[in-house]
């Protein structure tokens, strides 16, 4: 069935076709339709599942948590100060080894009070264990939260799936939803090995004394090192049964580019449309869109861009006092590798500044002029 809906109606849709067990929802610009459809769908039976009203992001995050442990599959969704407001529970989440999948619309975090997009909301809680899926479509909203329920059901380990907000979270766009029992080959019912029952007594989250702590923190390390290739596995799987692939990064007209432009979200597809023109007017130009941020997906990142003379790393965010994190991670992923490759590092967008095809070829224009680059962090559309 196709559907014309909005890329936060898709991430309903996507739980809902995962047939998700518990939501526990709190409402947040630019989130709340998520749950509102949701809310719809355990009401008229849509969707078997238990909906939980909460008193704050927290809380939401704290119900799937429980959920989770009693072995439900569980879903919520969030934005900026919610998500901030979640940060403390992301990290049981993640050290409970709870496989919860949560939806993040990208907005940006006040003050200045805005409901409009940038990054860093997501990418603060970057070390907080979880995985990280940066969306580009409508379609690839839906399909990732269905891939994402079953890589963290795999390996123990929650998911993000993030989309810009506006940008993507209220615009419509022809959608795909897959055909239940289709998905219900793909992903099976959620059965942990070990959850909360009184059939089966067990602790959970309890203290931890140094003698194992650090092996609990090896544990996770050492699975989400194996996150890369089961994204690539089950991605395969994806397309296999709905004609669609699931991977770690998107690349275009890399092979033979001049110059790399590294983006994320929406902002990816933009870029090839930028990158189209440049080829046109003779500059080989091409883009790698990342779309999984967490785990990094380090040997991509430099099979695609060894060829290369430039990378030009446009980041919708900052690490204040440091570079763009999209920046950061491509750098450390080539250390040690090519360090003689000129990697520029750009920052544009920021809460909601549009990034348009013209903003692309600034940028290409601005690395290309440079041997090397001259400023540790290039502003892109400053008003100074």
């Amino acid at each position: 069935m196709k559907k014309v809906i909005m890329g936060n109606h898709a991430l309903s849709y996507g739980a809902m076709l995962a047939r998700s067990q518990v939501i526990a929802a709190y409402p947040i610009t630019p989130q709340t339709q998520v749950v509102e459809l949701l809310s719809e769908m355990c009401a008229d039976k849509t969707l078997d599942a238990k909906f939980i009203k909460v008193e704050s992001e927290h809380s939401a995050m704290a119900a799937c948590i429980g959920a989770s442990v009693a072995g439900a599959r569980t879903f919520t969704a969030t934005s900026s100060q919610g998500l901030a407001l979640m940060h403390e529970m992301l990290h049981w989440a993640s050290g409970g080894r709870l496989p919860v999948v949560m939806g993040d619309i990208n907005r940006s975090m006040g003050p200045g009070w805005s409901i409009w997009t940038d990054q860093n909301d997501s990418l603060s809680q970057r070390d907080t264990g979880w995985m990280q899926y940066y969306c580009a479509s409508n379609q690839e909203v839906l399909d990732t939260v269905i891939q994402a329920f079953k890589v963290s059901e795999r390996l123990a380990i929650p998911s993000m799936v993030i989309l810009d907000a506006f940008a993507l979270s209220h615009t419509y766009e022809v959608v795909d939803i897959p055909d239940q029992a289709k998905v219900d080959e793909y992903l099976p019912p959620f059965r942990p090995q070990v959850r909360l029952t009184p059939d089966d007594p067990h602790a959970f989250g309890g203290l931890t004394s140094p003698e194992h702590y650090f092996e609990l923190r090896y544990k996770l390390q050492k699975d989400m090192e194996k996150a890369p290739g089961l994204i690539e596995e089950t991605g395969r799987e994806f397309e296999t049964m709905f004609g669609r692939y699931l991977g770690l990064v998107d690349d275009y007209l890399c092979d033979d580019a001049d110059i790399i432009l590294v983006t994320s979200g929406t902002a990816g597809y933009t870029a090839r449309v930028a990158v189209d023109d440049m080829r046109k007017s003779g500059i080989k130009a091409g883009n790698l869109r990342i779309k999984v941020f967490r785990p990094f997906p380090f040997e991509h990142v430099r099979r695609i861009v060894k060829n290369a003379k430039k990378v030009a790393v446009v980041d919708r965010n900052i690490s204040y006092g440091h570079h763009g994190m999209f920046f950061q991670e491509v750098k450390s992923a080539l250390y040690g590798h090519d360090d003689s490759l000129p990697v520029f590092g750009f920052i544009a967008g920021l809460g909601g500044r549009d990034i348009t095809p013209s903003t692309f070829r600034e940028i290409a224009d601005i690395a290309l002029s440079k041997d090397r680059p001259e400023e540790e962090i290039i502003w892109i559309g400053v008003k100074r």
